[in-house]
């Protein structure tokens, strides 16, 4: 039987003042990251961070956790929860509303909604269409 045991993320700030990232396994073992996701559909998250996470520093770590989340589940302000680490008050973490929640994911729909229909109109027309 295997024993039972936990992942977790841990946010805070360095001796320097930098904002840091580690995830810790049942195992013990520690690692630093930019981004992470442990859980159920944890493996799609983190291959859609690989991918996105430079591209998407402009639009900033919120709206890129909640895409990584909208590729694997079900994203709604009652299933998904976003905290934020203010680096400038000294490291308050501040949970945010399920209002602003939802108006993110609002925003990242509306942003794949464009990004399609742009798709589409860029493609060339399927032949024997009139």
């Amino acid at each position: 039987m295997r024993p039972f045991g936990i992942s977790t993320l841990i946010v805070g700030l360095s001796a320097d003042g930098a904002p840091s990232l580690y995830q810790t396994d049942p195992s013990g073992t520690y690692s630093a990251w930019k981004a992470a996701a442990i859980g159920r559909g944890s493996k799609g998250a983190r291959e859609f961070l690989e991918k996105q996470y430079a591209s998407s520093a402009a639009d900033g770590p919120a709206k890129l956790a909640v895409r990584a989340l909208m590729e694997t589940v079900e994203a709604t302000g009652k299933t998904v929860e976003v905290a934020e680490l203010d680096v400038a008050s000294g490291g308050v973490l501040r949970v945010w509303p399920e209002a602003d929640v939802d108006a993110v994911i609002a925003a990242v729909a509306a942003d794949k909604a464009a990004a399609e229909a742009a798709r589409r109109a860029a493609a060339p027309p399927e032949p024997g269409a009139a």
